[in-house]
């Protein structure tokens, strides 16, 4: 958004010497009034976005222009304190608002439309430049310093130093805009499926499975809903967000989805910790084709195989040869990790798909993007896989969907355009079967929470510790309202809870950029470090009365104290962290799965919590609590998944008395928005604050409770 402040002459109206500011007060009370019936949405965000960056501006001029009276400067100034506030409570309400107002957030062509029709509006004489409206640039990989070609990759181009063209390519589909062309769609296309859809599950239609497995190799099935999908990639369709919940078969899918759509070769981007086990699905459902995985610097890497296998972590390194091999399809797995399109994973997977698509031979290339947890915080969330996909362009619908939308016949304006813009984007390929739906014959899955007393000197350490949180907190609070002169009992409830949300974030960001120090962060630590050895004993007891155990943590030191105490008890384990090789943790989800002898796997829930089978036990011991529902869910779904013949039952040790039960509680909450998003449930979402905020707005209610 260029800044024109010198440049730029206003017309004088009847506000004086500032006629935006009557235009951003009442904006900025609109945005208010939305953020109090819940979490803003993509174009009320936007709103709120352009209101304080015309904010900045409007205060640099005021302070700048020596034509204004000392005494008016001073009224200007004052109100835009005001419009400051306002949007200070509101960020209270949405924390994620606050990277809005970073100095690197990115400003869309929406945002740009905004400043340009308020400014208009205002009486300003704008420039030619910020009249133009022109696209935000797209944000490019950045190239890492140790590029490397793996010399099986130049005996490929040797061997092909060019791709022969294809003349069957087809021709881009266009589309001009009629009703929709002054129309901003992603914001509503996004708050349509916030709002859900009454029962309605966010899948696409698909065909019947054929009579006959045809494509299963000798021993081996699939599944119904799995042939169902495969089918439909037969007949044509070539774009997924497959989100089916995990450990239904999304990789055994995909594998022959490449067969069947003959998108080979295939380029799979997935998590370090599933990059063996991807090589042996291909093997398994596919024994005719060959996969290769790329580890390093590639130098195991076979350049000639039908698909390559490559983790997030070595992607940037080899960006420089991977978009010259003619790749005809391409998967990301676990695709809610390139949410952040400003990170550079994200970076390098949009531009390989965009160059996958322009140079795929035949010009329909096969994209999926897996993932059980789409979405984990937002609705917008789907912005980067959709992107993926092709589904969307920058900050417009691509073609394709346009096309959709225009034959509705309707605008945001209409009442049933939500409905079907919803629909639309699900035609375009969204498949999400939950695991009541499609395994009738997979067993229950229940999460039972174990409440435990820590009655040493560190239980007792912890509790105190969290009383002085409450107090710190509460002090704060009471601060701020002394610096606003007012009282605790003048505040009405949405002030009350506006401050409150202020002290929390305040606190909460400075406890993410201390390096000592109590926070909430270093107390969650020291609860688990607690329950390490009350939640060891238990999965020994568990591992000698039902069988084998799996063991989740979220700190190697509390790995380490389970893995202590299961030795001293003569248990083996084995363990899953994110410093091993691949090839060692396959080896040790392979030893687990198969050695009677191996009783207990130890995991971190951040390297173990996804992609990995450990159907071998019904059993899992949660002794951290995860900060989010997803990652809690992704870590018990290792167990409960197609193939689990028996009831599944997820432990969670919780310490009593404690913040740890009321993040238990909080984490239960929060699985609305995909439930509502997603599987068409009318649930209502809850805050849409993160745990470690709303923890702490819970530690200091009860402080200011407690001294009432």
């Amino acid at each position: 958004m260029p800044d024109q402040r010198t440049a730029r002459s206003r017309t004088r109206s009847r506000d004086d010497d500032a006629p935006i500011i009557p235009i951003l007060a009442r904006k900025v009370r609109e945005v208010e009034a939305k953020a109090q019936g819940g979490k803003l949405g993509p174009t009320n965000r936007t709103k709120y976005q352009v209101i304080a960056l015309l904010m900045r501006e409007e205060r640099a001029r005021v302070k700048a222009d020596a034509d204004i009276p000392d005494a008016a400067r001073a009224e200007l100034l004052k109100r835009l304190d005001g419009i400051a506030q306002i949007l200070a409570k509101t960020a209270a309400r949405d924390t994620s608002l606050i990277s809005l107002l970073e100095a690197d957030a990115g400003v869309s062509t929406v945002a740009q439309r905004f400043r340009r029709d308020w400014l208009l509006e205002s009486g300003a004489a704008l420039s030619p430049d910020e009249l133009i409206i022109t696209r935000e640039p797209e944000a490019k990989p950045v190239l890492a310093e140790n590029q490397v070609i793996p010399q099986s990759v130049k005996a490929r181009q040797l061997a092909n130093p060019f791709l022969a063209p294809d003349l069957s390519r087809p021709a881009t589909p266009t589309v001009s805009p009629r009703r929709l062309a002054n129309w901003e769609l992603l914001g509503p296309l996004f708050k349509s499926f916030e709002y859900g859809a009454g029962g309605q599950a966010a899948t696409m239609d698909l065909p019947d499975a054929p009579k006959l497995d045809r494509l299963s190799p000798k021993g081996m099935e699939i599944m119904r809903h799995q042939a169902r999908f495969v089918e439909s990639v037969r007949r044509g369709h070539r774009s997924f967000l497959l989100a089916d919940e995990p450990g239904l078969g999304k990789t055994a899918e995909s594998v022959l989805a490449a067969s069947v759509a003959d998108a080979y070769p295939l380029l799979a981007v997935v998590p370090n910790v599933v990059k063996m086990n991807w090589a042996r699905e291909v093997e398994r459902w596919t024994p005719h084709r060959r996969a290769t995985v790329i580890h390093g610097d590639g130098d195991t890497l076979d350049a000639f195989a039908d698909v390559v296998v490559v983790n997030y972590d070595v992607l940037d390194r080899h960006m420089a040869w991977l978009g010259t091999l003619g790749f005809k399809g391409m998967v990301v797995d676990e695709a809610h990790f390139i949410k952040n399109l400003q990170s550079q994973r994200s970076r390098n997977v949009l531009a390989l798909s965009e160059r996958i698509r322009r140079t795929a031979p035949g010009g329909d290339p096969l994209l999926l993007a897996l993932t059980g947890t789409p979405l984990i915080n937002d609705v917008d969330d789907f912005r980067a896989i959709w992107q993926f996909l092709g589904w969307i362009d920058g900050d417009r619908p691509a073609p394709e969907l346009m096309a959709k939308l225009e034959e509705n016949g309707l605008t945001p304006a209409d009442q049933g355009f939500y409905s079907e813009a919803r629909a639309a984007v699900i035609d375009m390929g969204i498949v999400r079967r939950r695991k009541v739906d499609v395994a009738a014959d997979l067993p229950a899955k229940r999460i039972a929470d174990l409440p435990v007393e820590l009655d040493d000197d560190l239980g007792r350490s912890i509790r105190s510790a969290e009383r002085e949180l409450g107090y710190r907190l509460r002090d704060r609070f009471t601060s701020l309202l002394s610096s606003r002169g007012v009282s605790l009992g003048e505040l009405d409830e949405d002030q009350f809870d506006s401050y409150v949300r202020a002290v929390a974030h305040a606190e909460l960001e400075e406890s993410k950029a201390a390096k000592t120090g109590e926070n909430v962060f270093t107390m969650v630590r020291k609860i688990g470090q607690a329950k390490a050895a009350l939640a060891a004993d238990y999965a020994a007891q568990l591992a000698r009365s039902v069988g084998k155990v799996v063991f989740f943590a979220k700190h190697i030191d509390v790995m380490d104290t389970a893995e202590e105490i299961l030795a001293k008890g003569g248990l083996r384990t084995v363990s899953l962290r994110g410093d091993q090789t691949a090839l060692a943790r396959q080896d040790a989800i392979d030893r687990f799965n198969n050695d009677p002898e191996i009783s207990v796997a130890v995991c971190s829930l951040t390297a173990a919590g996804v992609g990995v089978n450990l159907q071998a036990s019904s059993n899992v011991v949660l002794a951290e609590l995860s900060w989010t529902a997803a990652e809690q869910t992704q870590a018990i779904d290792r167990v409960h998944r197609i193939g689990q013949d028996e009831p599944v039952t997820a432990w969670r040790i919780i310490a009593a008395h404690t913040i740890d039960a009321k993040i238990a509680e909080l984490i239960d909450a929060k699985q609305g928005l995909a439930a509502r998003a997603l599987d068409g449930s009318d649930v209502d979402v809850t805050s849409a604050d993160s745990v470690q905020l709303d923890a702490l707005q819970h530690l200091l209610r009860q402080a200011i409770a407690g001294s009432l």
